[in-house]
């Protein structure tokens, strides 16, 4: 019962997510930590630590995780908690893929048409809506960030909007700064 529970949960989030794995973040901590209560706030804010820490995207890395940590804390076997992983990784990037096999096919059909063209323009703010929520989420009291993270947050920003900084450099230069102030 509990990998029906999973796959649903997990699909519904992978429909339902437009603009990558940060944008996902808020919908699964929504369904994992508050609807299910399968695992505590704390635990998330570890997954999505080490989510980040992985290779691959953040979304399906903590929906692996996830999948894993609901088993194991329910003493399931080792098989079943890789089986739970299988399971919330392929439902989180099964909707994606289905919804790509589909515009593939119809994308050329419609690229020109004006409803199309406004539906695509209407959704990057919403992505925008749901990463700005993903951070907001993943502050709690145990890691506020300080005054030196928010103008190291500031510069970083500023360096990019306004010089468009390559961001591959303005995040090796915060690693660095950030190294050496803390």
């Amino acid at each position: 019962m509990i990998f029906i529970e999973l796959f649903i949960t997990f699909f519904t989030i992978g429909l339902f997510t437009i603009g990558g794995g940060y944008a996902m973040l808020s919908l699964i901590q929504t369904q994992v930590v508050t609807v299910h209560n399968w695992i505590d706030e704390n635990t998330f804010t570890d997954i999505v630590a080490i989510s980040q820490m992985t290779p691959g995207p953040v979304g399906i890395n903590s929906a692996t995780y996830i999948g894993y940590t609901v088993l194991a804390d329910s003493g399931a076997s080792q098989f079943l908690c890789i089986l739970g992983s299988f399971t919330t990784s392929l439902a989180v990037v099964l909707p994606s893929f289905l919804i790509v096999l589909a515009m593939c096919k119809v994308f050329y059909k419609f690229s020109n048409n004006v409803v199309f063209t406004g539906v695509m323009n209407g959704l990057k703010p919403a992505v925008t809506g749901l990463i700005g929520a993903s951070a907001l989420l993943l502050i709690t009291k145990e890691n506020f960030p300080d005054w030196k993270s928010w103008i190291l947050f500031i510069a970083a920003f500023a360096a990019s909007w306004f010089w468009k900084a390559n961001p591959i450099l303005c995040i090796i230069a915060g690693g660095i700064i950030g190294f050496l102030i803390y």
